[in-house]
């Protein structure tokens, strides 16, 4: 990834800044409306980044839709004057499984963002945000410093008490769910696309995080669409733009916003869960080496703090380091095509002994060590069978685990050895947000580079890393200098060795055009509406096949159309399915699996075992002639 890569910041004539002489720490009391001003600057405090030249131009404001009259005053609560500004549904609003996701150009477009914030209050009761208490962060990529400023005032038009933002707009989607579930905040604002790239030509995204610090529901999102396609006025407090380059409480007559540091109360809260001693103590060893690479993304405001001053390990482990806007020309998305810079250390002369990344908004991971890449669906079991005895958190056993219905049957087996109750979702964490708030699961995944428990309602990469980290530390704890450690292989291998092997990949095909994407999604309906079990495949022999559906076992919400499968009577599985996190276009998602207990076959490569259904999948589907794609986009 380029080192070249710099911040851009908002720049024009009518920037104010605050008077040097106010305190980091100041309380501004504003009792009448003041004329409107923006403040940013570096994030001095959680890393140095060079910076772009000042951007050419402002991002269209919020402004009465064309076709309807100006804006009106109508209330002024405490000093507070609250704009009804007029305006009209924008289409393609629709909320995707982690949010709304477009291009910056989109959300970029007069009142694009402002509508879909609107509709989210217009969709939320009441008592959910009447003089209550918000939080709101972002990964720092391009447009969120423009973006946070219209949210606050947003919020403060629709009668919230009190916004938290972490420092420059920076906190990571697992710390933000930490900071509502700490605060108990009534919900929380995450400005992230996630594991998409960033930058003035690429993606942008928003989501609602609930009470409990998990994705809002399919009934609040499916609400919040609705609205957009009626809304026809946004209400906005006429308040000046708010200085998030210092912490401390700006207050506006009855409303205000508090500034904090992003990293204290999810620190705080790893703290709680794992050993952090123990993990020092195999960080600090001469004869163990870590690499951690954030990407240009959010976690390199956390890297930091957490794994070089809280576990003692160099500075020089962590790998590009310093959050940037556009990532660093990079795709934040840790997998072994995006990841390259640290895949090259850890597969190169002289690797490192452990291996990790994480994504944009630091809730994915990837774990690595010496040569050796440990996959999603591997790692989640590895974690789920090793988590009582090598983590405090879950010293009793965990209550429960789940992966989504894509992500590999490994950690089934973990559930069936350890007598625990297991569940298999749609893809989408809110699902896996209901069960542990039932006190029903402790630990799940997806094959998504997605792991997580039940500390919060997210899934999160650092805590997986600390995960991982535990159960090598633990492992090790009794080695002398100069014995031969447990590597993260090592690991691997002994769980292959116990629980067999599930052989596992996932081919992307990125930016499909859609109507093709979804004929073939049809086309593959169809096949399975008349497919019989006992029908050969080659040469598996099909178990069953179908659209996967899901029935909440909590709310007893229904969802369909969640993913065409394959099930062979071997154990293999097909799976195909349209993602949601995309900003453009489709991207068609195929899995492959093929379970073996057989220990002279367990070590092959995933790629040479899988072959024949590779082959298999892709005839079935007639993904070439549908979509016209020779090659999948990546590999994991």
């Amino acid at each position: 990834m380029a080192l070249t890569a710099r911040i851009n910041l908002l720049s024009s004539s009518t920037l104010r800044s605050r008077s040097s002489s106010t305190p980091s720490n100041a309380v501004l009391t504003v009792s009448s409306p003041i004329s409107s001003f923006s403040v940013f600057s570096s994030l001095t405090s959680l890393f140095t980044a060079p910076r772009l030249p000042p951007r050419t131009s402002h991002f269209p404001s919020i402004k009465a839709s064309s076709s309807s009259s100006s804006s009106t005053t109508v209330a002024e609560p405490e000093g507070i004057k609250i704009n009804s500004i007029p305006t009209k549904p924008i289409e393609g609003q629709k909320t995707g499984t982690s949010g709304l996701r477009k291009k910056v150009k989109v959300f970029t477009e007069e009142n694009y963002l402002a509508n879909w914030i609107q509709a989210l209050f217009n969709s939320l009761p009441p008592e959910d945000y009447n003089n209550g208490l918000l939080v709101l962060g972002g990964d720092g990529r391009y447009f969120n410093r423009e973006a946070a400023q219209i949210i606050i005032k947003i919020a403060a038009g629709n009668g919230a008490r009190k916004i938290l933002v972490g420092k420059e707009g920076i906190m990571s989607t697992p710390a933000v769910s930490a900071v509502i579930r700490n605060r108990k905040a009534n919900g929380g604002f995450i400005m992230s696309a996630s594991h998409n790239p960033g930058g003035p030509e690429y993606d942008w995204g928003i989501k609602f995080n609930y009470r409990s610090g998990q994705p809002a529901p399919e009934s609040i999102t499916d609400k919040i669409y609705g609205n957009t396609l009626s809304i026809n006025e946004i209400n906005m407090a006429d308040i000046p733009d708010v200085d998030l380059s210092r912490l401390g409480v700006t207050k506006y007559g009855n409303f205000c916003v508090e500034v904090i540091d992003p990293v204290s109360d999810y620190l705080e809260l790893l703290e709680s869960v794992f050993d952090f001693q123990l993990i020092r103590s195999l960080l600090s060893r001469s004869d163990f080496r870590f690499t951690f690479d954030a990407m240009h993304a959010v976690t390199g405001a956390y890297a930091k703090p957490i794994f070089v001053d809280k576990l003692g390990a160099g500075p020089d482990s962590i790998l590009n380091g310093v959050p940037l806007e556009d990532f660093g020309h990079g795709h934040p998305d840790p997998n072994l095509t995006y990841a390259k810079d640290l895949v090259n250390i850890m597969y190169g002369g002289n690797a490192p002994d452990f291996g990790a990344a994480s994504d944009g908004d630091g809730d994915r991971n990837m774990i690595l060590g010496s040569g050796f890449f440990v996959t999603p669906s591997d790692s989640v079991a590895v974690i789920a069978a090793n988590a009582q005895e090598a983590i405090p958190y879950f010293r009793n056993g965990p209550k429960g685990l789940a992966r989504s219905m894509p992500t590999s049957g490994a950690l089934d087996r973990v559930a069936d050895k350890l007598k625990l109750p297991f569940f298999e979702v749609p893809t989408g964490w809110k699902f896996f947000g209901n069960l542990m708030d039932a006190g029903k699961l402790s630990i799940c995944g997806e094959e998504s580079f997605g792991t997580g428990s039940d500390h919060i309602r997210e899934k999160d990469g650092i805590w997986a890393v600390l995960a991982w980290l535990s159960i090598i530390a633990y492992q090790n704890k009794d080695k002398k200098p100069g014995e031969q450690l447990v590597s993260v292989s090592d690991v691997v291998k002994e769980h292959w060795a116990t629980y067999g092997r599930n052989f596992f990949s996932r081919y992307d095909y990125e930016e499909c055009e859609s109507e093709s994407a979804n004929k073939m999604m049809e086309y593959l309906r169809d096949l399975v509406s008349k497919s019989k079990p006992g029908e050969k495949y080659g040469s598996y022999v099909l178990q069953v096949a179908d659209d996967f559906m899901y029935v909440d076992p909590i709310d007893g919400t229904i969802l369909s159309k969640q993913g065409i499968r394959f099930v062979f009577t071997d154990g293999s599985r097909i799976i195909y399915r349209l993602s949601g996190t995309g900003s453009a276009g489709a991207t068609v998602r195929v899995y492959i699996e093929q379970f073996e207990t057989d220990v002279s076959k367990l070590d092959a490569d995933a790629q040479t075992a899988l072959k024949p259904l590779i082959d298999l999948a892709l005839s079935v589907s007639k993904l070439k002639d549908f979509t016209g794609r020779e090659k999948p986009t990546v590999i994991t």
